[in-house]
C-alpha cells in the first residue's frame, strides 16, 4: 500500500485544458452569470480571459456543443462566440440513450419507470388540462388513425402524445424527461413495429387506448387516466 493511500491523501488529478475550461464555463453557469440565450466570448476574447491556448477553448466548445450546452458561434465580432441553449432535452436524450445502452437495464426496468412518469403525468394533467390540451390530443389520436402513414410516422405522433401529456401536467421538468426517454428508446419501439405482421391493427388499437386516456383527461378523472396509461404501457410491452 503507498504511502498516500495509508494517510489518506491522493495525488490531484492533472486537467487538460480543455476541462478547464469547461469547469469555468460550468461554474459561470450554475452560479447563475451565464442563463439560456447567453453569449459566451469569441474563441481569441475567452482564450485570452481564461490564459489558455485557443485550441484548448475549441476542444471545449466542441464538447459544450455535443452535450447540447451550447451552439457553436463562426465568425468574429459582436455576433460571434457561442450561445448558451435553453433547450436540453436533445442531449438529455442522447446521454439517456447511451447509459440505456452500456448499463443493459432490462426491458422491464425501463417499463417500470415509463409507466411512473407516464401514471404521474396523466394524473397530474387530469387535474391542469384546459379545454384546448384535450382538443390537442385529440387532433393527435385522429392522425394516428390515418391508413397513409408509416410506423415511424405513427411512432413520432405517440411519442408527441405522451411528451404533451407529460407537458399538460404543469411540470416542464417532466415533459423534459418524458422527451428525452421516449427519444431514447425510439429504436427499441420502432423495432418492435417493424417485426409486427399487422402494425397497422396494433396502431389502431393503440390509438383507441390513447382516446380513451385523453377522455380521462377530459373528464378531470386522474384514477381512470392512471389506470388506463399503465395498462396500455404494460400491454404494450408484453405484445
Amino acid at each position: 500500500m503507498s504511502e498516500t493511500a495509508e494517510n489518506g491523501w491522493q495525488p490531484v488529478r492533472r486537467l487538460r485544458t480543455h476541462e478547464h475550461v469547461l469547469a469555468q464555463i460550468e461554474q459561470q453557469i450554475l452560479d447563475g452569470r451565464l442563463a439560456a440565450g447567453d453569449r459566451l466570448p469569441g474563441e481569441r476574447e475567452l482564450a485570452d480571459y481564461l490564459g489558455v491556448s485557443r485550441a484548448g477553448v475549441r476542444e471545449a466548445m466542441r464538447v459544450l456543443e455535443a452535450l447540447g450546452v451550447v451552439s457553436a458561434g463562426v465568425g468574429s465580432g459582436p455576433t460571434s462566440g457561442s450561445v448558451v441553449r435553453g433547450e436540453g432535452s436533445e442531449a438529455l436524450a442522447n446521454l439517456l440513450r447511451l447509459h440505456l445502452a452500456l448499463s443493459r437495464f432490462t426491458q422491464r426496468e425501463v417499463m417500470e419507470v415509463r409507466i411512473q412518469l407516464e401514471r404521474w403525468a396523466v394524473a397530474e394533467a387530469a387535474v391542469h388540462a384546459t379545454a384546448s390540451d384535450v382538443t390537442k390530443l385529440r387532433a393527435v389520436v385522429l392522425a394516428m388513425r390515418q391508413r397513409d402513414i408509416s410506423y415511424e410516422e405513427f411512432n413520432e405522433l405517440d411519442t408527441g402524445f405522451h411528451v404533451s401529456v407529460a407537458e399538460m401536467s404543469g411540470n416542464a421538468l417532466l415533459g423534459t424527461l418524458m422527451r428525452a426517454l421516449r427519444d431514447a428508446v425510439r429504436r427499441e419501439m420502432l423495432a418492435v413495429f417493424e417485426d409486427l405482421q399487422d402494425w397497422r391493427g396494433t396502431a389502431d388499437s393503440l390509438a383507441d387506448q390513447h382516446a380513451a386516456i385523453v377522455e380521462a383527461i377530459a373528464a378531470h378523472d386522474s384514477t381512470g387516466a392512471t389506470a388506463l396509461v399503465e395498462r396500455h404501457i404494460t400491454n404494450f410491452y408484453a405484445g
